[in-house]
């Protein structure tokens, strides 16, 4: 069966959900929500009280489905011309979020450069500790934290930084990431997997887990380990473009629907990063804009990405990392309350998926894994440029094109504007350092090469 021809029951019985909810219960729907159509005529309205929330089966914790991912909140600039945390928005949007019944708060020492567990346990210290559920993470990604004492150094470390006594959720963070021999020696032969087991034990950890990246062998292996380790939940990337076409263009990492059904069907819960594909599902070409709006005008581009991630059962709660008040609201609203998809819905994004990958954007999610460059360049921003310019149709493929010379002088303007020149694709040596790091395989230098080769042609003009 073609997955164009999928129906609703047929999804739901392929991931294993069956009939009725079972595991996670959802909860929060008001009177509201059940009344509301799928296809949506009035304008939509952010009200308070109406949060939903999925249940957690081991520790019944009642999880707002939106999850707030602390990895890039906003930044000023200090007297010294240094970016450093804007603590006073940080505070407001943590205000924000849990008025309108955010509770769960995702976080690693490795984030913001270091800094996000301190602005994140600042925000969540002003409220009491029983009203929030803070995540972070084990990031020992350098070889020089790969040693049990640098290991459990880092654990201790963030309990100070968030300012509490216990973790809600604590992860391994980003297991596969350079394949199963470093996943053993950042976790296994140091003995840390058994460490934290302990500290689950002790009550100082509630719920343990995993997130995902890189090498299928160590995501399986992990889940065939579930009867002695019994993960509590595992974070996974999930979103309506991986789930439909990962499988085909062999992408097994990035296989939403395999990661997803695994997890199903051993009741370990799902939480979601990359509901967005890295702002890739938000930012989209005009005409897959255009054609999202007419299918529901009241709602954002985003907005469908974030349903689609939210209706499936599994789900625990889905990650954004919301840096802006208007980021957070609009999410806010696909969750206050979930409205799920239909079955023509989900028909409708596999078709929008079908369209977006004509398109040749690379699958840079701007999570800056790959960075510091040893070289001085700016690899992510190199990359949401060229994807910037692909959506809007500033990638003029020959001169022969209608809108060329415009689309050559803004993506060369465009470019000089975003990545300074001495930190642009030119400078690459191809040193393949960064190649390791990036949780989507992407060939950082060969593309590097090709987006170098590109602006060569488009300053000579000569495509």
């Amino acid at each position: 069966m073609k997955k164009q021809d999928i129906d609703r029951r047929d999804f739901l019985k392929r991931v294993g959900i069956g009939a009725s909810i079972t595991g996670i219960a959802l909860t929060g729907c008001d009177t509201a929500a059940k009344k509301a159509s799928n296809k949506l005529t009035g304008a939509v309205e952010l009200n308070k009280g109406q949060m939903t929330y999925r249940k957690n089966p081991t520790t019944g914790d009642e999880v707002s489905l939106l999850g707030y991912g602390c990895m890039r909140w906003p930044t000023i600039t200090d007297k010294d011309g240094q970016d450093v945390i804007d603590q006073e928005m940080v505070n407001r949007l943590v205000d924000t979020a849990m008025e309108y019944g955010v509770n769960y708060y995702d976080t690693s020492p490795a984030y913001c450069k270091g800094k996000s567990e301190e602005a994140t346990g600042i925000a969540l210290s002003r409220y009491p500790r029983d009203k929030y559920f803070v995540a972070t993470k084990l990031s020992n990604f350098a070889r020089s934290t790969w040693s049990r004492e640098a290991s459990i150094a880092m654990y201790r470390k963030s309990f100070k930084e968030l300012q509490v006594d216990y973790i809600d959720y604590y992860l391994l963070h980003s297991v596969g990431m350079g394949g199963m021999e470093d996943f053993k020696e950042r976790y296994i032969n140091n003995g840390m997997i058994d460490f934290l087991v302990k500290e689950r034990e002790a009550g100082r950890i509630r719920n343990l887990g995993f997130s995902y990246h890189g090498d299928i062998k160590v995501y399986d292996w992990l889940l065939e380990q579930h009867d002695k380790y019994q993960w509590d939940f595992v974070q996974i990337q999930l979103n309506y473009v991986d789930w439909y076409h990962a499988r085909e263009l062999n992408a097994r990492n990035t296989d939403a629907e395999y990661l997803y059904a695994e997890l199903d069907k051993r009741g370990i819960p799902a939480v979601i990063m990359e509901p967005l594909l890295g702002g890739r599902l938000s930012n989209v070409p005009d005409h897959i804009a255009a054609r999202l709006k007419q299918q529901e005008p009241e709602r954002s581009v985003a907005s469908w990405a974030f349903r689609y991630s939210g209706t499936m059962p599994n789900v625990l709660t889905v990650l954004s990392g919301m840096t802006y008040m208007e980021h957070l609201k609009d999410n806010l609203m696909s969750y206050c309350p979930l409205i799920p998809l239909s079955d023509e819905d989900n028909q409708f994004l596999y078709d929008t998926a079908n369209l977006m990958i004509q398109y040749p954007t690379v699958p840079c999610n701007d999570c800056k894994y790959c960075m510091p460059c040893p070289y001085g360049l700016d690899i992510p921003g190199i990359l949401v440029h060229y994807n910037k310019c692909v959506n809007r149709g500033n990638v003029p493929k020959n001169q022969e094109a209608q809108n060329y010379e415009e689309a050559r002088r803004a993506f060369l303007v465009g470019y000089d504007r975003s990545v300074p020149k001495l930190r642009q694709a030119d400078h690459c040596v191809g040193c393949k350092q960064c190649n390791v790091h990036c949780p989507q395989n992407i060939d950082i230098p060969a593309e590097m090469r090709r987006i170098d080769q590109f602006v060569e042609h488009l300053k000579q003009n000569t495509l």
